[in-house]
C-alpha cells in the first residue's frame, strides 16, 4: 500500500504537459469544460459525440449499457478526435477501476462513495506504485495519452483524472474528510441519486432546504481542499447558470438529447 503520509503531484498540481489531455488542461486553465454521458455502446456514437465540441465524455458502465468491449472501442474513438474519455464505473472494485483505466482513459468517475476510507481505496486502486498498487500491462493505456508506455507510467498518477461522486447521505456526512483524501481530484454531485438519497424522491426542485444544504457543503469541502467541483446538469441553461460554482459540469446524456430533440420536433409538427 502506498504512504498515506507522503503527499504526491496530482492533476492539480502536476508539472507535466500534454495537448492530448485536452479535459485536464481547460479544468487547469479555468476554462470550465463542458462533459457529458454516454450510455450505448457504439463506437459511431461516440464518434458523433466527440464531434460535437464537448470537452469530455463519460461513457457510463454503471448504468449505461456498455461492456468491456464497447468501454475499450469507445475509449479508442473518442481520444482518437481530441476529447477526453472518462469512465463511470460499475463499483470501486479494484479489478473494474484497472479495466476503466487500462482502456486508455483519462480518468474514472466513482458512484456513492460515502466516506474516507472507500475514496483512499479508490485511489489506491488508481495509482500505480509507490503511491498505489495498480499494476502495468496495458498495451492500450498509453495509446488513449498520445504517449509511449513509459512515458505513461511516469505521467499516469499525476494527470489521470479521479472523480468520486457524492451522492449519498453517509457522503455528504463526510464529505470534508473525503476532499481531503490525497489523490481525489473531483467532488462530483450525483443531484438525483442525492435528491432520493436526502429526500425521498427524485429529481429535487432544488429550494428544498436539506438538498440545497448539501449542496453548498460539498462544493465548500472541494474548495477549502483544493479539489475541483462538479455536477451533473439537464441542458446548456442549467450549465451556464451553474458556472460560478463548478468547475465543471456533466450536461445530460446522449440518449436524452435524442429523445429531447424527436419529442420537441414531433410536437411541433403536430401542432
Amino acid at each position: 500500500m502506498g504512504s498515506s503520509s507522503k503527499t504526491y503531484p496530482n492533476a492539480h498540481t502536476t508539472q507535466i504537459e500534454n495537448p492530448r489531455l485536452s479535459f485536464l488542461n481547460k479544468l487547469r486553465a479555468g476554462q470550465y469544460p463542458l462533459m457529458t454521458f454516454m450510455t450505448l455502446p457504439s463506437v459511431r456514437a461516440a464518434q458523433l459525440v466527440a464531434l460535437t465540441g464537448v470537452d469530455g465524455i463519460i461513457l457510463d458502465c454503471e448504468h449505461g449499457h456498455i461492456s468491456d468491449d464497447s468501454m475499450h472501442n469507445s475509449v479508442a474513438a473518442i481520444s482518437a478526435l481530441d476529447v477526453s474519455p472518462f469512465i463511470r464505473i460499475r463499483g470501486p472494485a479494484h479489478d473494474i477501476i484497472k479495466r476503466a483505466l487500462d482502456t486508455g482513459a483519462h480518468g474514472i468517475v466513482v458512484p456513492q462513495i460515502n466516506n474516507a476510507d472507500e475514496a483512499r481505496q479508490i485511489v489506491q486502486s488508481s495509482k500505480f506504485p509507490p503511491q498505489g498498487v495498480r499494476g502495468q500491462g496495458s498495451p492500450f493505456a498509453a495509446i488513449g495519452h498520445g504517449v509511449t508506455t513509459p512515458e505513461y507510467m511516469r505521467s499516469a498518477n499525476q494527470t489521470l483524472l479521479t472523480m468520486i461522486q457524492i451522492e449519498t447521505r453517509a457522503g455528504v456526512e463526510n464529505v470534508e474528510e473525503i476532499a481531503a483524501v490525497d489523490g481525489v481530484d473531483v467532488l462530483f454531485i450525483g443531484p438525483n441519486d442525492l435528491a432520493q438519497s436526502l429526500l425521498g424522491y427524485t429529481p429535487a426542485r432544488g429550494d428544498e432546504p436539506e438538498f440545497v444544504a448539501a449542496i453548498d457543503r460539498i462544493i465548500a469541502a472541494a474548495a477549502k481542499n483544493g479539489k475541483w467541483a462538479a455536477r451533473m446538469v439537464n441542458n446548456g441553461t442549467a450549465a451556464k447558470q451553474e458556472r460560478p460554482r463548478y468547475d465543471t459540469v456533466a450536461v445530460t446524456a446522449e440518449f436524452k438529447a435524442m429523445q429531447n430533440w424527436y419529442m420537441s420536433e414531433w410536437e411541433i409538427a403536430r401542432s
